[in-house]
């Protein structure tokens, strides 16, 4: 169990076995016991109960609503039975800190939340006398709301309004939109310009039906792009490259344009806050026009450089486009992958919640509330806990690439295609739970490595903004752009580890070191074609992008004295590169397995009696082509016979 030569290598068959062995046993014990600990926290939360403080809600004095409950030593009005009052009632429920996030309100336990506005405090009398629902403290009796000293602290701040109870949760919700206003505010306190933030927030609240017509669009546009990726590969990249450049070229001007129009149309005489509306929109296309034309310059440069390249992504492009003819269901990887996700997520985020009412009641000196609070090792939970976030998602990721780089590797390796297996991707899927789940917990682990620290300095790098020390917070930003480097290429390198895992059935070390031989040894082949698929497939999302958002400027471009449409161009851009990247990602991971597969296939045959290539009959004629090629470049004459390429020999 060496890692990364502490064994002894051998001549590797390069093809799927029959008889396969379990990978990284250890890694998947560790990996069992770290969820098995994700489990036990969960557990503590319920046991100690935290779960049930967060789904019945808990006052102000350390009685869970709806039950009976044990006094708490030193702290007045505990222990009391509230098992008639199942609703949590805030005083003042829009008193929230914005630095801390949570509503500052005395909280009480009520049997009914207010279904009426009370206006007075004989109202609150009234509300209690009839629906025995009592909105004050529990030392105060209904007779004395009006005639106590101390009503203005122990009874609700006036107007009390209409509430709403949620269901699973059992607050009472004031109906105004108001709070939800300011609790929208406590969450991004980063901006400090209310205006801007109302402005902004009316901009998506007044866009919201052309933003869900855009989201789709981007939804039909990425399905339509995997129809033609699949049918039409021969003339994908020309059509496409065509497309880019002029799409690019006509938004850039288009920009521009927009940007002039809206310029002109600036007029003093206007009311002030469509001027500073329209002010806002002038800025923002400017901004945007510079962003397009550097963009669009880039882009043509790269494209110039690229265009050798043509005929070898065709090649590869028709290849995978028959992966996924006998392989269809690979298009509904990204899907199920994301189920597992958003599950996963649902469950960590229950258990964020849990732990955040667990531990021991204290009282808070300031505000003299209870609050239950983590003390000695167990406040060290939390952050075992976010360790768990970043591994099992990283862990659910990786199985979807094992998954597809065993579906791809069989395919692959399969001479005659009519003899797959029946069902490739649940046999991938077999062989990942049977033999391979040590070797995904590893590689997992190791990105989680990285992106540990990252997150720490960015932190770290987020609380020195504002701060004088300018050295250390670009020494900081340095060590974040390095530690993403380092992950994106471990990325890179873990995902070929897993494809040499499904070929060759050997741990996670010795997979990426074989891995790693082939790729350098064929570098220029590999990388020329590593950089045109990748390249094509990053077209293809600015595609989809572009169309979305043109479509969106016209669409915005309609509603420019009513709204800062800002912000919902940018959240359509943002959801069409995500949905362009759940379709495409999947091609993209069929590329790069395909892409280790030739290489391989190259290393090791020749097209010789015994020794054929595996490879699909497009990538043999271009081999072909590259020896021809190669051939006539050379100074040996046109009748000599062609050799058989050397292992690591490139043809790029």
């Amino acid at each position: 169990m060496g890692c990364c030569g502490g064994e002894e290598r051998v001549q590797r068959e390069w093809r799927p076995l029959e008889q396969r062995s379990c990978t990284d046993i250890p890694w998947l014990i560790l990996f069992t016991l770290f969820c098995i600990g994700m489990g036990l926290i969960c557990g503590f939360a319920i046991a100690t109960g935290a779960a049930s403080r967060l789904v019945s809600g808990y006052d102000s004095y350390g009685n869970t609503c709806g039950q009976k409950n044990t006094a708490i030593e030193g702290i007045a009005l505990s222990g009391r039975d509230q098992t008639n009052k199942k609703y949590v009632f805030f005083l003042d429920p829009c008193n929230i800190d914005l630095v801390n996030r949570k509503i500052k309100s005395m909280a009480l336990c009520v049997s009914k939340c207010p279904d009426i506005q009370l206006d007075t405090y004989e109202d609150i009398k009234a509300f209690a006398t009839v629906n025995g629902s009592f909105l004050c403290s529990y030392d105060l009796s209904p007779d004395q709301y009006v005639s106590d000293p101390e009503k203005a602290t122990k009874c609700p701040k006036l107007p009390v309004l209409k509430s709403n109870s949620l269901p699973m949760f059992h607050r009472c919700t004031p109906v105004d939109i108001f709070c939800y206003a300011r609790f929208a505010e406590a969450l991004i306190t980063f901006l400090s310009d209310n205006s801007v933030l109302h402005r902004l927030v009316a901009g998506v609240m007044t866009s919201k039906e052309i933003i869900m017509g855009l989201c789709l669009l981007a939804l039909v546009l990425s399905m339509i792009l995997m129809v033609v990726i699949r049918y039409i590969s021969a003339i994908l990249v020309w059509i496409l490259t065509a497309v880019v450049v002029i799409g690019s070229l006509g938004g850039t001007c288009g920009l521009w344009w927009l940007y002039v129009d809206h310029k002109k149309s600036l007029n003093d005489t206007m009311p002030v806050n469509e001027l500073q509306v329209a002010k806002d929109n002038v800025s923002a296309l400017l901004v945007y026009a510079i962003a397009a034309t550097i963009f669009t310059v880039i882009l043509l440069l790269l494209m110039l450089i690229m265009r050798k390249r043509v005929a070898l992504t065709i090649a590869l492009f028709h290849v995978a486009g028959k992966v996924f003819t006998h392989l269809p269901l690979l298009a509904l990887q990204p899907f199920w992958t994301f189920l597992a996700l958003i599950c996963f997520w649902a469950y960590w985020v229950m258990v964020l919640l849990f732990l955040g009412t667990a531990g021991n009641p204290v009282q808070n000196n300031q505000t003299k509330l209870v609050e239950f609070r983590m003390s000695g090792p167990l406040q060290y939970m939390t952050w075992y806990h976010a360790v768990g976030l970043i591994w099992i998602s990283e862990f659910i990721l990786a199985c979807q690439q094992m998954t597809v780089a065993g579906a791809v590797v069989t395919y692959y390796f399969t001479r005659d295609k009519s003899n797959l297996p029946l069902t490739p991707i649940l046999t991938s899927v077999f062989r990942l739970v049977r033999y391979h789940l040590g070797t995904v917990a590893k590689g997992s682990f190791i990105i989680t490595l990285v992106k540990i620290p990252r997150l720490i300095l960015m932190y770290i790098h987020n609380q020195l903004k504002g701060k004088e020390n300018a050295f250390a917070r670009c020494m900081l930003k340095a060590c974040i752009c390095c530690l993403w480097c380092l992950e994106k290429c471990l990325n890179y390198l873990n995902q070929n580890a897993y494809t040499a895992t499904a070929i060759n059935s050997t741990n996670f070390c010795t997979s990426a070191r074989d891995a790693f031989v082939i790729l350098v040894e064929n570098a220029l082949r590999v990388a020329a074609i590593n950089t045109v698929g990748d390249f094509v497939l990053f077209l293809g999302k600015i595609l989809i992008v572009s169309c979305t958002a043109f479509v969106g400027v016209l669409s915005l471009n309609y509603q420019r004295d009513y709204t800062v449409w800002v912000v919902p161009l940018l959240i359509v851009c943002l959801f069409a590169f995500l949905v362009a990247h759940c379709f495409l990602s999947i091609f993209e991971i069929v590329v790069d397995v395909l892409f280790l597969c030739f290489a391989i296939d190259t290393k090791n045959n020749d097209g010789s009696p015994g020794r054929e290539f595996y490879m699909d009959k497009a990538l043999m004629e271009f081999v072909e082509n590259s020896r021809k090629t190669q051939a006539g470049r050379s100074n040996t004459g046109e009748g000599r016979e062609l050799k058989p390429m050397a292992p690591g020999a490139s043809s790029a």
